[in-house]
């Protein structure tokens, strides 16, 4: 065994982890199938283990007989594969929450309804937990091996991917777990959550969530615990008997938010912090119901949260709970409405309170859920409010409780439900001057700032670029009385008004027509010049000014592209794909204005020149919010002045342009719009027009207040630290490529062919072991990253030679390892070939060998490749040889389990040659001895006279027992055809392995075929195992209706 390798460094330390916590744990490599066997599975295709399912629903439920357990577990391990995969989870999800509803006959022939509880969700030591290693199983075609899977009373809660600790982890999401989600679907219906890791860096995630969405896993508790390594964290974090329960009970949702239904598991702060509230929620008497601050910064899932929050106390803690959220802005509050609606925490109607009339009968009610304004709690006459309820069971939730007129409003809330329990859930920190927030709501319970959250890949990090107008007259210190007006958010008609009237000269040099052609015409540039083409938001001070700045961007962008066709007309050659792409990306861009309406505003509009109309008549009858928050939609630039700048998660957005004076929390939680993560989002953008960032201390020094609990790291940094990153992500790579012998300055100096040389020699001094190849990688795709995230700044072009580079050696050395399937990808690396400013250094033009990665290994002449080998680059020949091998050996085992044995040795091999055993010369001899043999195992059916498929039932029978004459032999060749004929034929009909029928009759077939013909040397008890393995054979590789492994592979 490899002490490096995955088994021994990651899975078996993984194991021994889940035993400490109490779990039974199974090696099921080997596992032997029926009733009585290594799991009780009768195929591998079950991925429900009835027999402890059995056992768990008998002991869970004395009450329930013997008809209404099998109606349960016929429920539970149904097919669905007509549902989509989430789908299906969520089918399943409700039934192991809620247990099982079954109607069936009792003892006196009565009609019944009785619930079957599958899990006991209260006491952890009453489920079975078992943790299954090296689990087979198979799909509708293909059949696969899983690393982990946890089952809780048979039910496969937990998946867990692991890779070698010198493997990058996106590989296992890459290479591993997506496949898994395609070729073997049937375990992910009945998923909790998914592990994925390798050993020093873990993530976790729900069977729909994307790359990008996978979470780390940092503390074991509320403490701050962690285990030695990020895998012992993660496995005690959340797969301690108790944690996982809970994880799965009351740390799981699934919202169709977004237009389709995505499941969300609580990442680790939100786990965390929302225990923590539950703590304070049973503590409600002895803290007066004051429950705490909940700040996780904007973009983090506050909204989750929330929900999570919710969820759990309506399960755990008794009691007639009512739950009322709060918000300052109509359009907050069915934002917030609508996430709770998607996710099923809201079925009811009109809950969301009109008046304080309404929202007293509401509460008088039995709703679990209302929503309502801060606004409804605007005092008396006589500055006094009244009580509506004296309920003790309603918990208030204030979102964003810290805008101004919490502090005169808050009280009034208290007045208006003395009885009840209060929660403020924040994007920010509380500041100085909101002492009374804390009074009414106490002291922090969770905190997750900027810096953990960037941390963490919760959000991503922002980046701030000034580009002020250069004639900008507005005073450096902008009057604080003007950003005081605006900061109240959503400016009424009156306030608009007040606005240019009080400050008449401020607001004109903001709305200057020149400076906004300026900065139309630089949006415009900037816009098309980034690197990471994602969406943008257009910060305007106004709605008239938003209208305006439509009509000038539209204007410069048909300009643009009028220009882009001039350049058509004259570029070279290799720069007219490049142009075409950004032709046809800007006319297919959409634009929109969203702003809010207000009485007589056609003719307001009207008399600054500008129409409305147009855009009203899109934002009434378009669902613009719907497409905007779609990655796919072409509607990329929205122009805003305040709806959208908070409540609002559009996770494509990358860029913000400013040109609106702000400060304190809106400023953070517009800017925070750019900081969702999204697929290879490196950053956001912050563009500033207006100065809002020219003294950053100043206008973040608020949030350093004791309030906050100490300092507060900075949540934007000027675009000057990212290319600072940039540079030490180019002088990384250069010295690595220096220390493996590689003259960095050479090359970029080089053309022609002596850069093709040189390129050449760089990838064989980088392929000379896995680590260093995938260590290169890693500093290469990083260096790129950070590349086009700088874009548009000219301070990126300083690092253009060495970043076009970096990724040239990237994609050769890419193209020298092709996956199992070398035909599916050809096309695509003749693509990067032909981009890499060196292709033809990369295809071996004379090959005496005729040895390329599109010829088979049969057809290679293994002499000629070891002369062409001595005057070759070493390293690179073997990885190219490596490449071929790994393909073929991959058919040849899918084709025929038994030559698995080939595959242990390749992986050894492998493994000697990155730890250094063995040196170059030795490897490719290795290797080409390795290739004869699987070329000479290739040719060993037509010496048996057998084809493939008639081979590997021959093996089978054969291997490794009993002892055969080679009269016997002959006669198990006869039973091989024989019963392939009979099964073809009359038993592997459509769809044979879904019906429990069709599946018994192939059996059936099988072992009265080899009872009958076999010859004596068989014993009843190798009789018994070759029945149970030619059928799993059988199951695995064949569909039914003349398909199979063996038809694909033609």
């Amino acid at each position: 065994m490899n002490q490096y390798g995955e088994d021994a460094l990651i899975e078996q330390p993984a194991i021994a982890l889940f035993k400490q916590l109490g779990w039974e744990t199974v090696n099921c490599f080997h596992e032997t199938l029926g009733t009585s066997g290594t799991l009780g599975r009768e195929t591998t295709s079950e991925v429900v283990l009835t027999r402890y399912l059995r056992n768990a629903l008998e002991t869970l439920n004395p009450d329930a007989g013997r008809e209404a357990i099998n109606l349960a577990i016929e429920e539970i391990v149904r097919d669905r594969s007509s549902l989509s995969p989430v789908q299906a989870n969520r089918e399943v999800y409700r039934l192991l929450k809620d247990g099982v509803k079954v109607a069936y006959k009792n003892a006196d022939d009565e009609e019944t309804d009785d619930v079957v509880r599958i899990i006991d969700w209260n006491d952890p030591g009453n489920n079975h937990f078992l943790l299954a290693s090296q689990l087979w199983v198979t799909g509708e075609i293909y059949k696969r091996r899983a690393d982990l899977v946890g089952f809780v009373n048979g039910i496969p809660l937990v998946f867990i991917e692991l890779k070698s600790a010198s493997k990058r982890l996106e590989d296992a999401y890459n290479n591993n777990l997506k496949d898994y989600k395609n070729t073997i679907p049937q375990i992910f219906w009945y998923n909790g959550f998914i592990i994925l890791s390798n050993g020093s860096q873990s993530r976790i995630g729900s069977m729909s969530a994307s790359w990008e969405h996978f979470a780390e896993w940092k503390k074991i508790n509320s403490e701050g615990e962690k285990g030695v390594v990020s895998l012992e964290t993660m496995i005690r974090g959340t797969c301690a008997k108790d944690k996982l329960l809970d994880i799965v009970e009351n740390f799981t949702l699934f919202s169709d938010a977004g237009g389709s239904l995505v499941k969300l598991i609580a990442k680790n702060h939100q786990y965390l912090g929302v225990n923590n509230a539950i703590e304070a929620v049973k503590r409600m008497r002895e803290n007066k119901g004051r429950l705490g601050v909940f700040w996780h910064t904007q973009g983090s899932g506050k909204s989750y949260s929330m929900l999570f929050f919710c969820q759990k106390i309506l399960r755990k803690i008794h009691g007639n709970w009512t739950f009322v959220v709060v918000t300052d802005r109509t359009e907050l509050d069915d934002q917030i409405y609508k996430n709770f609606a998607a996710a099923g925490a809201v079925i009811e109607q009109r809950i969301q309170a009109e008046s304080r009339e309404h929202l007293k009968s509401l509460l008088a009610e039995n709703h679990r859920m209302v929503f309502t304004l801060i606004q409804k709690f605007q005092s008396e006459s006589d500055g006094k409010y009244p009580k509506i309820t004296d309920r003790d069971d309603i918990i208030v939730l204030v979102d964003e409780a810290h805008r101004s007129q919490y502090d005169t409003l808050a009280a009034n809330m208290r007045s208006a439900m003395p009885n009840a329990s209060f929660i403020a859930f924040t994007g920010t920190p509380l500041m100085a001057g909101e002492e009374k927030t804390r009074e009414v709501f106490g002291d922090y319970i969770s905190i997750y700032n900027f810096r953990q959250s960037i941390e963490d890949r919760a959000t991503v990090p922002l980046y701030y670029e000034n580009r002020i107008p250069e004639l900008q007259l507005i005073n450096e210190n902008l009057n604080d009385d003007i950003q005081d007006i605006i900061d109240s958010a959503d400016l009424s008609e009156d306030q608009e008004k007040k606005l240019e009237r009080e400050f008449a000269r401020e607001y004109h040099l903001i709305t200057r027509d020149d400076r906004l052609e300026t900065i139309a015409e630089d949006i415009v540039k900037h816009f098309m010049n980034r690197g990471e083409m994602g969406k943008a938001m257009v910060v305007t001070i106004d709605r008239y000014t938003a209208v305006k700045m439509y009509d000038k961007v539209r204007k410069y962008w048909q300009g643009y592209i009028e220009e882009l066709n001039r350049q058509l007309l004259a570029c070279p050659l290799e720069e007219i794909t490049e142009i075409r792409n950004k032709l046809d990306y800007m006319k297919e861009t959409d634009m929109a204005v969203v702003v809010s309406s207000s009485q007589n505003e056609v003719e307001d509009f009207q008399k600054k020149g500008l129409d409305i109309l147009s855009h009203r008549k899109r934002m009434v009858t378009e669902d613009l919010d719907k497409k905007f928050k779609d990655p796919n939609d072409l509607l990329r630039i929205v122009f805003v002045c305040s709806m959208w700048l908070t409540g609002f998660d559009a996770p494509a957005v990358n860029t913000i342009y400013l040109d609106k004076p702000m400060k304190n929390h809106t400023l953070m939680q517009t800017i925070a719009r750019a900081n969702r993560v999204f697929k290879d989002k490196t950053c956001g953008t912050i563009v500033d027009y207006i100065g809002v960032f020219r003294n950053l201390q100043k206008a973040l020094a608020i949030y350093a207040s004791p309030a906050a609990g100490g300092s507060v790291d900075t949540p934007v940094k000027d675009k000057a630290a990212l290319v600072d990153e940039l540079k030490r992500a180019v002088t990384e790579t250069t010295a690595f490529c220096h220390e493996k012998g590689i003259d960095v300055d050479r090359l970029l100096a080089a053309s022609g062919l002596e850069m093709v040389g040189l390129l050449d020699d760089a990838v064989e001094r980088l392929v000379v072991n896995d680590q260093t190849k995938q260590q290169f990688q890693s500093l290469a795709g990083n260096t790129v990253k950070l590349y086009k995230a700088i874009l548009p700044d000219p301070e990126a072009s300083e690092f253009a030679k060495q970043k076009n580079l970096f990724a040239c050696i990237s994609d050769k050395i890419r193209a020298l390892a092709p996956p199992v399937d070398i035909s599916e990808i050809m096309d695509d690396i003749e693509e990067v070939l032909d981009r890499s400013i060196a292709s033809e250094g990369y295809i071996i033009q004379e090959d005496p060998a005729g040895y390329n990665a599109k010829v088979d290994l049969s057809e290679i002449d293994f002499e000629a490749l070891r002369e062409f080998f001595e005057k070759s680059r070493k390293h690179t020949e073997v990885e190219k040889l490596k490449g071929l091998v790994n393909a073929k050996l991959n058919k040849l085992v899918r084709l025929n389990k038994s030559r698995i044995d080939f595959a242990e040795r390749f992986q050894k091999l492998i493994d000697e040659y990155n730890s250094g055993a063995l040196n170059v010369e030795l490897m490719f001899d290795r290797l080409l001895a390795f290739a004869k043999e699987l070329t000479e195992e290739e040719k060993r059916g037509m010496a048996e006279q057998l084809t493939e498929e008639e081979l590997a039932l021959f093996d089978i029978l054969i291997k490794p027992e009993p002892q055969l004459t080679e009269k016997d032999r002959s006669q198990v060749k006869k039973v091989v055809r024989e019963l392939l004929v009979t099964l073809k034929k009359e038993k592997l009909v459509l769809d044979w392995r879904k019906r429990q029928q069709t599946r018994a009759a192939v059996l059936i077939a099988i072992q009265d075929t080899l009872d009958r013909e076999l010859p004596r040397a068989y014993t009843p008890k190798i009789f018994e195992e070759k029945c149970v393995q030619v059928y799993q054979h059988i199951y695995d590789s064949y569909y039914g209706a003349g398909q199979s492994i063996y038809s694909r592979a033609c």
